[in-house]
């Protein structure tokens, strides 16, 4: 079992900075029994300069803040007090690259009416890529993701990781890395944990919004193929379609950007190596160092 934290680990409680031994939950909180909770992922680095930064932490806290709004969460909390509190865990804890966790969680409350209040907790430990580093073998799942008329889908909610923990086990009990899940319709929408991205005929395409959740790392690389004059195109497709592509990526906070090898037992066409996912995967990894980015040096075919 991966350990989290140790008796020496601190983390930030609602204004305090506390041992995670030393910190408790309420076993009567709405949070616990509901999944009634906001979470964000977020990943700090040690830049090429040697300082440490905080991949778009903005970007994430606003989001933090906007799936509380949606699911009707208070948010009586402050941004930028909390981006502060994060780099504060960071230097506490002596990391210089680590993933960082805060959660927006509820008091006790049997009801299942709207939280009155919220408390937040920010923690962080050491972790690696959370998809490993060698190419994907993917299965298409037999679960769906919710329906977007029954959820707030681009709300980053606890309970909707149970759809993608039964997915993921799923996958992994067919002998599989990773699932892939469709939407209601039949269209591919994405990873249990990561958005997708395929490249075919020289072209970049991704699920548009509205059965995902649009993930931050997926509008970093949207930002990354117009910078780099990648053509790209959001649009909504089948996994037939998906199985005819040059190269297929998942990527996502944890994940970063990882190559898939196949697809319910079939390869891609081109090489990863020389696969324009490849390209976009070492300009990220770049760009979240602050790294200038040489694109003669990826070769793409």
């Amino acid at each position: 079992m991966y350990s989290y934290y140790n008796e020496n680990t601190i983390l930030y409680v609602n204004g305090e900075y506390k041992k995670a031994t030393a910190a408790t939950i309420d076993l009567y909180g709405q949070s616990l029994h509901y999944g009634y909770a906001v979470f964000e992922g977020i990943r700090a680095y040690k830049t090429a300069e040697g300082k440490v930064k905080i991949f778009k932490a903005k970007e994430h806290f606003d989001r933090f803040k906007r799936s509380c709004e949606l699911i009707h969460m208070p948010y009586p909390f402050n941004n930028d007090e909390l981006i502060a509190a994060c780099y504060k865990v960071l230097e506490m804890n002596n990391m210089e690259e680590a993933y960082i966790r805060p959660l927006a969680f509820c008091p006790p409350n049997m009801t299942l009416k709207a939280a009155s209040e919220t408390h937040v907790l920010i923690c962080a430990w050491e972790w690696g890529a959370y998809l490993g580093e060698k190419l994907l073998r993917v299965m298409t799942s037999s679960y769906q993701r919710p329906n977007p008329k029954a959820f707030k889908i681009e709300s980053k909610t606890a309970g909707l990781y149970v759809n993608s923990i039964l997915a993921s086990q799923e996958a992994k009990e067919n002998g599989y890395d990773e699932a892939l899940l469709l939407d209601m319709n039949g269209n591919v929408a994405e990873g249990p944990g990561a958005n997708l991205f395929f490249e075919k005929d020289g072209k970049i395409f991704t699920p548009p919004p509205g059965n995902i959740l649009p993930g931050i790392t997926r509008a970093t690389v949207i930002e990354l193929c117009h910078e780099l004059g990648i053509p790209l195109e959001e649009k909504l497709f089948t996994v037939d379609e998906l199985k005819t592509a040059d190269c297929v990526f998942y990527c996502g906070t944890a994940a970063e950007v990882v190559g898939w090898d196949s697809l319910d037992g079939q390869g891609f066409k081109k090489p990863w190596a020389s696969s324009l996912g490849k390209l976009l995967q070492q300009a990220y990894k770049a760009r979240v160092l602050e790294k200038e980015f040489d694109r003669a040096a990826v070769p793409v075919v």
